[in-house]
């Protein structure tokens, strides 16, 4: 009886063995492959599976001997946070690509990523003004840092906006301190906009409230001054008209 135990357990022993070692064999290991893994993450984003995404863009940053595709890992974990709506995030790792390859031929798109992440902020000069000085920075970052970058046509309308927009803010303060009478300090604003901003689109009404604000304090040559630029500057505007009627000459 003994013996017939003991070989049964022997026996069953072995077959444990071999299924055992069997069961190892039909296991298929992938391999990691770089260039797979970046495509899965485009199918994943594409699918707005972002946490999934990023896993596989990780783990190629962080395989040693996936290190030439590690930039490209980088800039994509970046434009999966700004696809999901995570801006601040998206700027982070942009910023995180531009510091460890500041080098890389994807810099520039880095950069103007940055720069339109906040650009698309931008609502209005109630709103937009703080937003659009801070894109404006990162323009003109791109242009300092990457003066060969490829959006040569583009840039230039995007500053010009956020100029406007920010100009456009200003104006708003200048004119709520102009109706409440507190002249100097719509000055202050206006005579800003002047200086800073020359191409802004409504710089004939500015030059007009300042020829204005200077006469309502008696200060009639700084008001002439101001009127005369105003009709130079813009001889078929309305506001060059209207200053006719400050009767300061």
């Amino acid at each position: 009886m003994m013996k017939r135990v003991f070989k049964t357990t022997i026996i069953l022993m072995i077959f444990s063995l071999l299924f055992s070692c069997g069961g190892k064999e039909t296991v298929k290991k992938e391999e990691f492959d770089p260039v797979l893994y970046l495509k899965k993450a485009d199918e994943l984003v594409s699918k707005k599976e972002y946490e999934e995404a990023r896993k596989l863009l990780l783990e190629i940053k962080n395989r040693e001997s996936a290190k030439e595709y590690a930039p490209l890992a980088q800039l994509k974990i970046a434009d999966s946070y700004l696809k999901e709506d995570e801006t601040e995030l998206a700027i982070t790792e942009y910023r995180r690509f531009l510091e460890l390859y500041p080098e890389s031929t994807y810099a520039p798109y880095a950069q103007y990523s940055i720069a339109m992440a906040y650009f698309r902020q931008i609502e209005s000069p109630e709103r937009g003004a703080g937003t659009a000085q801070k894109a404006l920075e990162e323009f003109l970052k791109l242009e300092k840092m990457y003066p060969r970058h490829p959006y040569g046509e583009i840039l230039p309308l995007r500053i010009q906006k956020c100029r406007n927009i920010i100009a456009e803010g200003e104006l708003l303060i200048g004119k709520f301190y102009y109706k409440k009478g507190s002249y100097k300090a719509a000055i202050g604003r206006f005579e800003g906009i002047a200086k800073n901003y020359p191409d802004f689109k409504n710089l004939d009404e500015t030059l007009y409230l300042l020829a204005d604000s200077y006469k309502n304090l008696q200060l009639i040559d700084m008001a002439k001054q101001y009127i005369k630029i105003l009709k130079e500057k813009f001889p078929d505007s309305q506001f060059a008209k209207k200053a006719e009627g400050l009767k300061v000459q």
